[in-house]
């Protein structure tokens, strides 16, 4: 089955850093477009980045100069650097890959289960 594990959330001071990975397993033709997107409670989810096969990013404006990702193909991983954190930033992290898996022939989405990110003093 394929999956997205998410890791290297936590807890962190206003103007830490973080790293957050994601790795897709199991069997997988080709991954297309990836992304990082985040939820706080009694708010909306938002993306918060994504990077194409040809590696253009985008970047939520609320994040632009402070937040960076980045994939490697090779271990089917997407990355986000997050940098100068503030206590608005504080949500649940999740990943998402368009994909399509091993034998198939058609795009998905599939999602990871979640990182919890907290940036308080």
């Amino acid at each position: 089955q394929v999956q997205l594990v998410e890791s290297g959330g936590g807890l962190v001071q206003p103007g830490g850093s973080l790293r957050l990975s994601c790795v897709a397993s199991g069997s997988i033709s080709s991954i297309d477009h990836m992304g990082w997107y985040r939820q706080a409670p009694g708010l909306q989810r938002e993306l918060v980045a994504s990077i194409s096969l040809d590696e253009n990013t985008h970047y939520a404006d609320s994040v632009k100069g402070r937040f960076t990702i980045s994939r490697d193909n090779a271990k089917n991983t997407v990355y986000l650097q997050m940098n100068s954190l503030k206590p608005e930033d504080t949500a649940i992290y999740n990943c998402h890959a368009n994909l399509m898996p091993a034998g198939k022939f058609y795009y998905w989405d599939y999602w990871g289960q979640g990182t919890q990110v907290t940036v308080s003093s």
